[in-house]
């Protein structure tokens, strides 16, 4: 139990042009303050330097290999796979597309490879490649993981053909 007295200030004086904007003293001498409301920014899932590594890695392994690389971050639906392929097929020319999904939430890699991409880039090659992105996704470095899945890709596909 605890024993104390109420002890009561007199009144305050407040000089109401002191005060911010969206304030005001109520009839009890408490101050009321309106502050705007600001959407939360979503969190991203990498810094500007990560994301200036990731542009590099997919524009040096689309140069060396002559083959469309890109990368989709983010939630896959129920069917991963047919979710991947759609998102693939979205490209400019599928032949020469390569997609890596990654769904982190759902824990899914999908490689998705075009008709011209596929005669280059053989299931053997994009399963050891699916296994070292989930190696570096396992620990973390999720810009890591992509960025060397994008080299091991890019250097299996080798450079293309002249005719």
């Amino acid at each position: 139990m605890a024993a104390g007295e109420v002890v009561k200030a007199g009144p305050a004086v407040i000089d109401e042009s002191q005060l911010p904007e969206g304030t005001v003293v109520t009839h009890t001498g408490r101050l009321s303050v309106a502050r705007p409301y600001r959407e939360a920014e979503p969190a991203l899932p990498f810094t500007p330097v990560q994301l200036s590594r990731l542009d590099e890695a997919l524009t040096l392994a689309s140069r060396a290999a002559g083959l469309a690389f890109s990368v989709y971050l983010g939630a896959l639906g129920t069917d991963t796979r047919v979710e991947a392929e759609r998102l693939h097929a979205s490209s400019e020319d599928p032949s020469h597309a390569v997609l890596i999904a990654v769904s982190p939430g759902q824990r899914v890699v999908e490689i998705v490879t075009g008709e011209e991409a596929s005669r280059r880039l053989p299931d053997r090659g994009l399963k050891l490649v699916v296994m070292a992105l989930v190696a570096s996704f396992k620990e973390g470095d999720l810009i890591g993981g992509l960025v060397s899945g994008l080299r091991m890709l890019a250097d299996q596909a080798g450079t293309p053909a002249t005719h």
